[in-house]
């Protein structure tokens, strides 16, 4: 199996930690060149000395607010000028406070699909031209299961997680002729800083413990356990891998079986 990424650059998003930091470290161990976006310098400074060398790779970072799509569109433009090679980009943004649908104010709606839909776009563009050139290419983004069984409380996230994958699917039909191929990870209940916050949300809701959430959550779930970061990391550097070449346009849960849709 080819699992080789030497010499192959890799654009990873909010990999500062949880799924995206775990995703880089993936793709580092294979052997691929990664520079971590996210905005906090400090610590993109950690994250990439936290990342595997023994290839000789060189790991870089690029500090870009998702907030503004503006800064993102101006933060890969100047960085391409300098690394124009890209063959993978792996999209991962922090999803948007929970809430039911009917209750979201409009201004949630656009603020989310702009960070998470419309700064995909942005990055997509941008690096495409690159791998069409190179004749490989891999997209990854990291979404919900929501896509596939919306989840109660996540109203906005439900939604835009939705148009990803929709946008994702097209991408797959349209980048697939140029060996680009565009797929999407679905993370369930995952061991991340947003799982504890979570956690502690119900806790104060349901007047329980957080270790009585937990068991609660984790009776649902067929391995019986919290899915860690570094399952999902793995299961996306496996798609942007040589090996995967033929896996294009699909939605793909790590979720440890929750997930009851097909």
């Amino acid at each position: 199996m080819d699992l080789n990424l030497k010499g192959k650059t890799a654009l990873v998003c909010g990999s500062t930690q949880g799924i995206g930091l775990a995703t880089a470290v993936e793709l580092a161990l294979l052997g691929a060149n990664v520079t971590l976006i996210a905005r906090n310098e400090n610590a993109l400074r950690d994250a990439v000395n936290r990342l595997d060398i023994t290839h000789g790779q060189l790991h870089r970072y690029l500090v870009a607010d998702f907030a503004d799509t503006s800064v993102v569109k101006e933060a890969i433009e100047n960085y391409l000028r300098l690394c124009p090679e890209v063959h993978i980009l792996v999209n991962n943004t922090g999803g948007p406070a929970g809430g039911p649908i009917i209750d979201a104010d409009t201004e949630q709606f656009v603020k989310t699909f702009q960070m998470h839909l419309i700064n995909n776009q942005i990055l997509t563009q941008a690096v495409v031209p690159a791998m069409k050139k190179a004749g490989y290419g891999r997209i990854v983004n990291i979404i919900s299961t929501s896509v596939k069984q919306p989840i109660p409380g996540l109203g906005v996230s439900n939604t835009i997680r939705g148009a990803v994958a929709s946008w994702s699917k097209t991408l797959s039909v349209e980048l697939g002729p140029y060996g680009i191929t565009t797929n999407n990870v679905l993370p369930g209940y995952t061991k991340t800083a947003r799982l504890d916050t979570t956690l502690t949300m119900r806790s104060n809701e349901q007047g329980k413990t957080r270790e009585e959430i937990t068991e609660q959550i984790e009776a649902t779930i067929p391995i019986r356990r919290f899915t860690e970061a570094p399952e999902v990391g793995a299961a996306a550097a496996f798609l942007c891998t040589p090996a995967a070449a033929s896996i294009n346009g699909i939605n793909l849960p790590v979720d440890g079986g929750k997930t009851e849709s097909l």
